[in-house]
């Protein structure tokens, strides 16, 4: 009975090698299958920037700031001015703690001439020190934030300390990333 067993065995590894070997081949083709999909440039930008803008809102939250639905402003004014996205909030940050504590309604959290300079409100002031480091900073070579602080600060660490926070931005994007490599997802 044995011998009989083993003989079918064997018969039908030899009559069927031929359907296993197709079943093999049909799994590693389908297996090799891939979803690519194509973004273009401006559409891959415009993910960039959406990542850029949670995570300034994200640690604004975390900061409890009152800047916190400026979120878009600080996007419009790194793009208008060419500017690395986390740096004015990151300036802020510093100057202010993300504009908790400033001159009573100046609406000024980048201690932009000293602190006294009024504005009628965050996007206004966002706006107004964007430009001015465009014009007076990057434009004329500090092109980066240790270039901009022996201007823009008597302290001679306030530049370590804007680049620690422009980090804390990094990593807050970093964890948007983690979610989807092409975020926001779309269905």
């Amino acid at each position: 009975m044995k011998k009989i067993t083993l003989i079918l065995i064997i018969t039908g590894l030899f009559l069927f090698k031929g359907e296993t070997v197709m079943a093999e081949k049909q799994a590693v083709n389908s297996a090799e299958l891939s979803l690519s999909i194509k973004i273009d440039k401006e559409e891959q930008d415009s993910i960039n920037l959406k990542k850029k803008e949670l995570a300034i809102k994200s640690v604004l939250s975390r900061y409890n700031s009152p800047m916190v639905e400026n979120e878009k402003s600080f996007i419009e004014a790194c793009t208008t001015y060419d500017l690395d996205c986390y740096l004015l909030p990151s300036i802020a940050g510093l100057e202010s703690t993300f504009g908790r504590f400033i001159w009573p309604n100046s609406y000024n959290p980048f201690g932009w001439g000293r602190g006294y300079l009024m504005f009628e409100s965050w996007s206004e002031s966002i706006d107004a020190v964007a430009k001015g480091l465009r014009d007076n900073y990057v434009s004329k070579g500090a092109e980066n934030v240790y270039k901009i602080g022996s201007i823009y600060s008597e302290s001679p660490t306030w530049a370590v300390r804007v680049s620690w926070f422009m980090a804390e931005f990094e990593k807050e994007e970093e964890k948007l990333s983690l979610f989807s490599s092409n975020f926001p997802v779309k269905l």
